[in-house]
């Protein structure tokens, strides 16, 4: 199903040496799934090292977090009791450096880590190596084109990760549905859909709508030959339900959580300010058909 990795090279952990690029045109245009998939590609690999840096102490090495909002798991169990999680084969996709996937491995269960970018699951490695665990199983691939066989898993977690990234969520979703045994949970977060009428901007100056919720044009950043450089997607609620219930998902509960009292750490456009007037995370909670 998945191999676990064998203990990296130490060089395999050096800081990459790429060449210095000019900055980004963002705009809203079409970018089809290869565009998409290159980018995110390119765009985590290139800024892993700086995103582990800037997020990791709110992350941790084995917690699993869902949102900038800092819902745990250990709490919400929108996954099931932690208990019940003993023995269970579970996906996380856009795993990042698998914190979540280390915490769920703490609970018993038996995760593998897929991710797109090959240095952000170097850092998986390197969290292994500074606990001197045994490294936890990690894959590089596509969301959209899992390389495991129908019915491989017992349940499938993402916390912001792949999904918003991906062209084609819909089919995102038939595919997390083919890897899943029936009656198995499908949760993940997303940017809340509502966010995308406003400004990314964590001060007053997001909090004015500007764009429609209903548009559904990419947020494309690109260089000056014109190349997608990152590249996210957007789908309304009623998107989201439809492509979920369209691949065999039943929808148990959409969770949209508060900003909590005390938390004053921005991220992004995740800030207190904004985190009490509108919402910022949306977590489906699904169950296979």
């Amino acid at each position: 199903m998945a191999t676990t990795p064998s203990s990296p090279d130490p060089d395999d952990l050096a800081p990459l040496d790429l060449p210095e690029e000019d900055e980004d045109e963002a705009l809203r245009r079409d970018a089809e799934a290869d565009e998409s998939s290159r980018a995110s590609r390119h765009w985590w690999d290139r800024n892993a090292d700086e995103y582990q840096d800037e997020h990791g102490e709110f992350l941790g090495d084995d917690r699993f977090t869902w949102c900038p909002e800092g819902l745990d798991e250990a709490q919400a169990q929108l996954l099931g009791d932690p208990a019940g999680l003993k023995g269970l084969r579970v996906l996380e996709l856009g795993a990042g450096a698998a914190q979540c996937s280390r915490w769920l491995a703490a609970q018993g269960a038996v995760p593998v880590a897929l991710d797109i970018s090959y240095r952000q699951l170097q850092h998986s490695r390197r969290i292994d190596l500074g606990r001197g665990v045994e490294p936890l199983s990690v894959v590089q691939a596509d969301a959209a084109v899992l390389p495991f066989a129908d019915g491989s898993f017992d349940l499938a977690c993402s916390a912001y990760g792949a999904v918003p990234f991906s062209a084609d969520t819909a089919a995102l979703m038939r595919e997390v549905h083919r890897v899943l045994r029936p009656g198995a949970r499908w949760v993940f977060s997303v940017t809340h859909p509502i966010r995308w009428a406003f400004p990314d901007e964590p001060g007053v100056e997001g909090l004015t709508a500007g764009s429609s919720y209903f548009d559904r044009t990419p947020y494309v950043e690109q260089d000056a030959e014109g190349r997608a450089t990152y590249v996210e997607h957007h789908r309304t609620l009623g998107d989201r339900v439809r492509e979920l219930t369209g691949a065999g998902f039943r929808l148990l509960d959409l969770v949209e959580p508060e900003w909590p009292e005390g938390l004053e750490q921005e991220w992004g456009g995740w800030s207190p300010l904004r985190g009490r007037l509108i919402p910022g995370t949306a977590i489906f909670v699904t169950e296979r058909g």
